[in-house]
């Protein structure tokens, strides 16, 4: 018999009182129960509508049945015949705004729990099912991609099922890109991300660290020297950008990026790693995205007293993901909402003693649509705060797109692709953040995925 409540089977979770001091994963996670009382809410529409909200088409309702008669392992195997990364998906993609916002059941209550679903049935597996990972066989083909985040990992595990031989090029240290260095561990764990990464490897992918391409080895060289027919460049948008307002240099003062990669990456929040990360008593986080909540959340479990997010609209235009705002607001942090920087104080010794904000008020829509902030003004006041972190956003490294000839780029830095993520130098495909900018887990693994479809045409093609 279908189950036909109208609200979701909550999902257990560490009281806010207690993990807002640790960083251990907030969501505990579904039980097997659980699992198939909230499997058993879909109706398994003939038109499958979720599937369309989906970027990388899982079989939505083809798994949610198979949980719901207890087969696990079916359900695992139909998930990942599309999506390399169930495990990080279940748990940071924004179904809210997907799969789960085309659910015919969210027209007259909450829609089925798409996202836990997979979740559950990714980490049943990783427990409950083999490691075995059939190697597919070669078919004698090489393609290089540049980056170990969401896309090029996406684009890499298809193309090494089609029997290509995949090397994968990463900047940093460890394999992962954003799922390592940007998501905390209470959001993600890393075992998880270094688990699904295991299984890219057993499937024959090469993964090389610390090889910066632009510098260590340019993309003229991969074709040229190391006889890669292609490549994809999921490189990420990892510069950050700063307000320019007086004071941004003052010590003190972090991006998002470099304050969750001490963070994330660095482990500065375990006291066996020697990572510098300064120990505030009040942080003002600036920006209202998922970063920002990463950030704040962050600090505020490194025992951070006051933790205010500054952000210049109000909170119905917050781009953070509504459960990131519920949990963090649960945790203590702050909202400092239609309120706007404009400079960050300090001491003579250069050292951040508070930031100066001004309040504002919603006028007239923008170019994209929100109602654009005003300044009120002589509602100047200060945050004693002893750090400020910024997260307004990112773009793409410049690096590649300055060192290649025929790889051009918009004038926000992000590089050209048309929508086979073909971009303007023949061979060469890219996707993700590099392309778009600042977007999701989700988006980047998609346009992995059709890049992989894209490429494994281009090369057919000249064979």
């Amino acid at each position: 018999m279908p189950n036909m409540s109208l609200t979701k089977v909550p999902m257990p979770e560490q009281a806010p009182d207690v993990r807002n001091k640790n960083f251990e994963e907030v969501a505990t996670g579904y039980t097997e129960e659980m699992a198939m009382e909230e499997a058993k809410r879909c109706l398994n529409c003939k038109h499958k509508p979720c599937v369309s909200g989906c970027p990388v088409k899982v079989r939505i309702p083809e798994f949610i049945q198979c949980v719901a008669e207890g087969d696990f392992s079916k359900a695992y195997e139909v998930i990942t015949s599309t999506n390399s990364l169930p495990a990080v998906c279940g748990r940071v993609c924004p179904q809210e705004s997907q799969c789960e916002s085309k659910c015919v059941r969210g027209i007259k209550g909450e829609p089925v729990a798409i996202g836990r679903l997979e979740r559950f049935v990714a980490d049943w597996y990783m427990k409950n099912g083999s490691d075995r990972v059939e190697k597919p066989a070669s078919n004698g083909h090489k393609v290089a991609v540049i980056g170990a985040g969401p896309a090029g990992l996406t684009c890499a595990g298809d193309l090494a099922k089609l029997g290509y031989e995949v090397t994968v090029f990463e900047a940093f240290h460890t394999a992962g890109g954003v799922l390592v260095y940007g998501i905390p561990e209470f959001r993600l764990p890393k075992e998880i991300v270094k688990k699904e990464i295991d299984k890219l490897e057993a499937l024959g992918v090469q993964i090389m660290t610390n090889m910066v391409i632009g510098k260590v080895l340019s993309i003229d060289e991969l074709f040229d020297e190391m006889g890669f027919e292609a490549v994809f460049i999921g490189s990420g948008a990892g510069l950050p950008r700063f307000m320019n307002i007086p004071g941004e240099g003052l010590v003190g003062v972090y991006s998002a990026n470099e304050f969750l990669t001490r963070m994330n990456l660095m482990k500065a929040y375990l006291e066996d790693y020697d990572t510098p990360i300064r120990k505030s008593k009040a942080t003002a986080v600036v920006g209202g995205g998922n970063v920002a909540m990463d950030a704040a959340r962050s600090a505020k479990r490194l025992g951070t007293e006051n933790v205010y997010i500054v952000y210049r609209r109000s909170e119905e235009e917050l781009p953070a993901r509504a459960e990131e705002v519920h949990h963090a607001k649960e945790e203590g942090i702050d909202f400092q909402l239609l309120t706007n920087p404009v400079r960050i104080l300090g001491d003579d010794q250069g050292h951040v003693t508070g930031i100066e904000c001004v309040r504002m008020e919603l006028g007239e829509p923008d170019e994209s649509g929100r109602r654009r902030p005003v300044e009120i003004p002589g509602s100047n006041f200060v945050l004693e705060v002893d750090s400020v972190i910024m997260s307004i956003g990112t773009s793409p490294n410049p690096l590649l797109r300055t060192t290649t000839k025929n790889l051009e780029a918009n004038k926000r830095g992000c590089l050209i692709a048309d929508e086979n993520m073909k971009t303007t130098r023949e061979g060469v495909y890219a996707g993700g953040d590099a392309v778009t900018g600042a977007a999701t887990v989700i988006l980047a693994m998609g346009a992995g995925k059709t890049a992989a479809e894209s490429i494994d045409a281009y090369i057919k093609s000249k064979s």
